[in-house]
């Protein structure tokens, strides 16, 4: 064996020791690093469930977690320590999403998440079949999972402010304890199938959308009694509107009527109604000892004006007869 050999080899023995201490000494600095991190994570674990402790209050017999205006843009795991939690209201907090594990929390009744960054609702959410209010208003959602459809105890739904809202799941009709929905300023073109079949539907808020008709079917929602149009693009009324004999306000100020149809005269368990801002094509004038001072402005083109239209329709249609 050479001289050359032989150094070459004691040079890559020794080469090889080297390169074994250096990769053990890199992973003893990987443990160790990661031993460090999970001791930062389990510190600030024990310090966000303090924190989140100190917004735990009672409320009408309720155990509620209150949070405004301070910054969480996630929820800990640690909250799963909380979980006899009833109500969440968390507002202004920049959160940027409803963790994965909400549906653990079997007790929640009411979750407010109004007012903060969330992009979409967990599937999970299904498995709250305690929950009876929904409200995510004021966020940056734009599709909605049909496992809500399992949140069989909901009674409240607000989705208001999201913009980007523009259908519902079909499954979403078997919220048969579902009486309050607001689906205002969104992206909605029609009223969705789901909300029309929605049995026990009373009160419903589909303003500053871009509904340009309403359909001939809006008469299945028998148990209506508020429904909220203003602010869209709807041109003309189904005459079925007609057989809603439950609803008693109805607005559609600011949208693109150019006439009240005849039938609407039989709704007779209207009590407030507003056609103000729609290019209507008659004039109807109220005579001035039908109202009083404090009531003209909401009678201007309220439930008295709706008559006076139809009645002078009414008259003109007769006169182009004669």
């Amino acid at each position: 064996m050479s001289e050359n050999m032989v150094y070459t080899g004691a040079v890559n023995a020794v080469k090889d020791v080297w390169e074994k201490r250096i990769k053990k000494h890199n992973e003893d600095l990987k443990r160790e690093r990661e031993f460090q991190q999970k001791l930062v994570r389990i510190w600030e674990e024990r310090v966000n469930l303090t924190k989140l402790k100190e917004k735990v209050t009672r409320k009408d017999g309720r155990v509620v977690l209150k949070i405004e205006k301070e910054e969480w843009k996630t929820l800990p795991s640690s909250l799963l320590k909380l979980n006899q939690l009833q109500e969440w209201q968390l507002h202004r907090t920049g959160l940027l999403k409803i963790p994965e594990f909400i549906g653990r929390f079997q007790n929640l009744i009411v979750l407010d998440l109004s007012r903060n960054s969330i992009s979409e609702i967990p599937r999970g959410i299904g498995l709250l079949s305690r929950l009876q209010e929904l409200i995510l208003s004021y966020n940056k959602i734009k599709t909605i999972p049909k496992e809500l459809s399992n949140c069989v105890s909901l009674e409240k739904l607000e989705l208001a402010v999201n913009r980007d809202i523009c259908d519902l799941p079909q499954e979403l009709s078997n919220l048969l304890k579902l009486t309050h929905l607001d689906l205002s300023m969104n992206h909605f073109t029609t009223i969705p199938p789901a909300v029309l079949n929605m049995p026990a539907l009373e009160w419903l808020d589909m303003g500053s959308n871009r509904l340009e008709q309403l359909p001939d079917t809006i008469e299945r929602m028998q148990n209506l009694h508020t429904l909220w149009l203003q602010r869209n693009e709807i041109a003309y009324l189904p005459e079925t509107i007609s057989n809603m004999k439950n609803l008693g306000t109805l607005v559609l100020s600011n949208n693109k009527l150019q006439a009240i149809p005849v039938c609407m005269e039989k709704m007779t368990n209207l009590r407030f109604v507003n056609f103000r801002d729609n290019p209507l094509k008659l004039e109807a004038t109220l005579p001035s000892n039908e109202i009083t001072d404090e009531e003209e402005e909401q009678e201007l083109f309220g439930l008295q004006f709706m008559h006076t239209y139809i009645q002078e329709s009414q008259r003109q249609a007769d006169n182009q007869i004669n």
